[in-house]
């Protein structure tokens, strides 16, 4: 008895799991095979459009003879890429009509029209005209011709759904010549992006934990770029950054410490001389990071600002008698309290930045040095139309994100097993 009552309740127990399992394949699960699936063949946009025959019926009226009726139907294959075969059509009359012109493909029996079209070749067009004869000299209705629809058949190999697969769209992404430069922007992006949030969200949460007046007022302040829409923030940006007519650029030259006007999200590099030394600054890159760290270090303010009210304050009490300075209460009382939540959010902001689409598209659409892969992604699939390479990308971004979390949890294990 208990063992039939524990076999009931583990089938329960699946049944009211099948819902969530089904909606997490059908959201997360089926988009990625599909990816992956779609990333070993050559696939351009245009091949995701079904091949299948089409046809459109037009009725038109002949003037000389009222008791006849042309019949126009637009044949065409709907894909710019592969070949229809075995094409037959078919389409039901009226009782009181009979063709009087047939196409050698056509037999028309028991008001049935039908055709054996043979094979259509990629775009093929193709008008198809017969003209019909009242029988019964009954005026013939173009409402009721218009009413029966046309169905066609036809065979077609979709190239999603065969099992030839390449790799051919992986060699090209690694042979790119500009992959290592892709690569490079990359992370240049994601490291800096990351490390700054970081270092302003500790630097806006030490200041907000401390007591003085307006200070909830002050950590909504510090939320704004975070939860103001981003299309918004990237277009008051673009104002403000505007060579011609943006505010900042107005305010350098106006107080002599530019000469003239910079354009932040449009020029590749800027030259400075430190010490005698010219150094090559990638500006529109840098530029972009800044709204970067300004819009996303509200995030670790929040985490890091949760850890800081968690610290007891008996810790800074011990050194306040030990006559310790800020600095030297920081790096051993703040920072080891932190450093568990540092380590997350680096983790969870690298992962984000890395995969970073919507800012740097905003801003300046991958120009002036700042293409990343997630930007080369788009590039590849709907700018250029090739799908397979698209794809092909977005999995070695997926490589390199699972690299990296072998690395961190790696890490992470050794640093766990030394405390």
């Amino acid at each position: 008895m208990s063992s039939k009552l524990a076999k009931i309740e583990k089938r329960t127990a699946y049944l009211l799991i099948l819902p969530s399992v089904l909606l997490v394949f059908s959201i997360i699960l089926f988009p990625i095979f599909s990816n992956i699936w779609i990333s070993f063949k050559n696939v351009k946009l245009k091949d995701l459009r079904i091949p299948e025959p089409r046809a459109k019926k037009l009725v038109k009226s002949i003037k000389d003879n009222p008791n006849q009726i042309k019949i126009i139907y637009k044949l065409r294959n709907s894909s710019l890429t592969q070949e229809i075969t075995n094409v037959k059509f078919k389409d039901r009359y009226p009782d009181n009509i009979e063709p009087t012109n047939l196409d050698k493909r056509c037999e028309f029996k028991q008001k049935l029209l039908q055709c054996e079209l043979g094979n259509w070749p990629k775009k093929y067009r193709e008008n198809l005209e017969i003209v019909f004869q009242n029988t019964n000299n009954q005026e013939i209705s173009k409402k009721g011709l218009k009413s029966y629809k046309p169905k066609l058949s036809g065979k077609s190999q979709n190239i999603l759904l065969t099992y030839e697969f390449t790799l051919n769209n992986f060699k090209k992404v690694i042979k790119d010549k500009a992959f290592i430069d892709l690569l490079s922007t990359t992370f240049y992006y994601t490291f800096f992006g990351t490390i700054g949030a970081i270092v302003f969200g500790i630097l806006a949460a030490q200041m907000v934990n401390q007591k003085f007046f307006g200070r909830t007022f002050m950590r909504s302040v510090l939320l704004f770029p975070y939860v103001a829409p981003v299309v918004a923030l990237a277009y008051t940006w673009e104002l403000l950054l505007d060579p011609t007519s943006g505010t900042l650029n107005n305010l350098l030259i106006n107080y002599q410490i530019i000469d003239g006007p910079i354009n932040l999200l449009g020029q590749k590099y800027v030259t400075l001389n430190i010490l005698g030394f010219d150094f090559k600054l990638r500006l529109a890159l840098t530029t972009v990071i800044i709204f970067e760290i300004w819009r996303y270090f509200p995030l670790a303010f929040l985490f890091i600002l949760a850890r800081l009210q968690a610290v007891p304050k008996e810790l800074y009490e011990a050194a306040d008698v030990d006559g310790a300075n800020p600095i030297q209460k920081f790096l051993n009382i703040t920072l080891p309290q932190i450093l568990a939540v540092i380590s997350i959010l680096f983790m969870i902001r690298f992962i984000w930045n890395f995969n970073k689409f919507e800012d740097i598209f905003l801003l300046t659409g991958g120009a002036s040095g700042t293409r990343t892969l997630p930007i080369n992604v788009y590039q590849q699939g709907f700018s250029i139309g090739d799908i397979g390479m698209g794809s092909a990308v977005s999995i070695v971004i997926v490589v390199f994100l699972l690299i990296f979390m072998f690395i961190y949890f790696k890490l992470l294990g050794k640093r766990a097993d030394e405390n």
